[in-house]
């Protein structure tokens, strides 16, 4: 499993540094190891030169020497090693040891090696079985064989390793204190990014769709000679221009609701009054054209849909502008049972169920209000679903909320209007007949009254189920 690499700028700042710095420390370290290894070497290979293989043309006296012809170890260093081969073939190999030589045992292998080493007088690096690394040359003697001399490769070795260790020791704590200093170098420079991205966060959490917005000051010490002050700079210019869009939009909405408001309390009075001379002209006694009378009538119902529309309008501009509600205990299952019944009425052709609590269940809220909103959304049910259809309307409470949902078995409503649902004149169908009384207002009344309550209202909708929950605060 691979492990994640850091996400943050300061964790890829820091291993960034520490990766650098390590490729640096490897590179001096193989460098330096290399440079001692060689240099070693050719201490060796001088070494080698200057024994003029004294040593290996020693070993071609006889083989049972005595104190006039032992083989020559005077100047040799300990564990040399010395070979002579006649016709490529080696007749004898030893080494000194305790100031005398020690006849080697050769394997085939030792033999074949030797035999392969370049009579040039350089140094050439072999493996001898019993002997380990050797650094060896081969000169011609007197006789037409070839000398071999060879010093051991493990003291050069074991210096170098030693290197790579002290070096392996001080790399790691370079950089440890590297990565440690680093990271507190990163985290101080960085300190105006972190600035930017907790004004960004916060700006982020503000409810920027609608009223009037706080908007945080802007960032100070932006130096626009660094790459965080100008993101300073440019973030304070971006804060400054949504600020004055959203005063302007806030300003707008203001005008708009005061607008709804005033237009809806000056329609009601002429509203009313064209459907009362509506009703009165209905209740002549004489005789009224069939063309009269049907002319009269469809003023009455046109004038009670306008009145139910300012109603409707009047409502969401005084909840919008925050007109408090009254807070009583309201008993929400009496008010759900009295809105099934007229629910029932107006639509005998649906099936209403009921899934109520054994016990009572009372919030604190405006009754009228709440009736309205519940109301509204049995209307939908019933004016937006076929005879037929099934309705249930849950009450439940749980973790300190009380929730009411209105689920039907209906067609459910298009995908793509559900994230509007709740706004005003939203219309699932939109080729539906005014006739029957719709204004579009009804799922946003519902929205603004739980609103305005401290609640939530969400809906959930596919082909054969659709819910409408409300959430009150139990």
């Amino acid at each position: 499993m691979k492990r994640p690499l850091p996400c943050t700028l300061r964790g890829q700042l820091t291993a960034g540094l520490v990766a650098l710095l390590a490729l640096a420390c490897l590179a001096v370290g193989v460098t330096t190891a290399l440079a001692l290894r060689g240099f070693l070497v050719g201490r060796l290979d001088e070494q080698l030169a200057a024994s003029g293989g004294r040593f290996a043309a020693s070993l071609e006296h006889e083989a049972r020497p005595d104190a006039d012809n032992r083989p020559d170890t005077r100047g040799q260093s300990e564990s040399t090693f010395g070979a002579r081969l006649l016709n490529g073939t080696t007749t004898q190999a030893a080494v000194v040891h305790d100031a005398t030589d020690r006849t080697v045992r050769l394997t085939d292998g030792d033999r074949s090696a030797l035999a392969r080493v370049p009579v040039d007088g350089n140094g050439h690096s072999i493996h001898l079985s019993t002997l380990g690394k050797y650094r060896v040359t081969a000169v011609n003697g007197d006789d037409g064989d070839v000398m071999i001399t060879g010093l051991p490769l493990h003291p050069v070795e074991e210096t170098v390793h030693r290197l790579e260790a002290v070096e392996a020791v001080l790399f790691s704590a370079a950089l440890l204190a590297t990565g440690i200093a680093g990271a507190l170098w990163v985290r101080i420079s960085l300190r105006p990014l972190q600035k930017v991205t907790a004004r960004a966060a916060e700006v982020s959490q503000l409810p920027l769709a609608s009223g009037e917005i706080a908007m945080p000051g802007p960032l100070p010490d932006t130096d626009p000679r660094t790459e965080v002050g100008q993101l300073g700079t440019a973030l304070n210019q971006m804060l400054g221009h949504v600020e004055d869009a959203l005063t302007r939009r806030h300003a707008s909405e203001e005008r708009l609701r005061h607008f709804a408001a005033d237009a809806s309390h000056e329609l009601r009075t002429p509203v009313a009054n064209i459907r009362g001379h509506a009703e009165l002209a209905l209740r002549h006694r004489g005789a009224v054209p069939a063309e009269v009378r049907h002319a009269l009538e469809r003023i009455g119902g046109e004038s009670q849909r306008m009145t139910r529309l300012v109603d409707d309008l009047l409502l969401l501009a005084r909840l919008d502008a925050g007109r408090p509600l009254e807070q009583e205990p309201v008993d929400l299952t009496l008010l759900i049972l009295n809105a099934t019944d007229d629910a029932r009425a107006a639509g005998p052709g649906h099936h209403w169920l009921l899934d109520l609590p054994e016990e009572p269940v009372t919030v604190t809220g405006d009754a009228h209000r709440l009736q309205q909103a519940i109301g509204n959304l049995l209307a939908n049910a019933r004016t937006h679903t076929p005879p037929g259809t099934e309705v249930t309307i849950t009450l439940s409470t749980g973790e300190g909320n009380v929730q009411v949902d209105v689920a039907d078995d209906g067609p459910g409503i298009p995908e793509e209007i559900q994230p509007e649902v709740f706004g005003r004149f939203i219309r699932a169908d939109h080729a539906r007949s005014r006739s029957t009384g719709g204004t579009g207002l009804g799922l946003a009344i519902v929205h603004a009254v739980v609103t305005a309550h401290g609640g939530t209202a969400t809906l959930t909708s596919r082909p054969g189920h659709t819910t409408f929950r409300i959430t009150l605060p139990g």
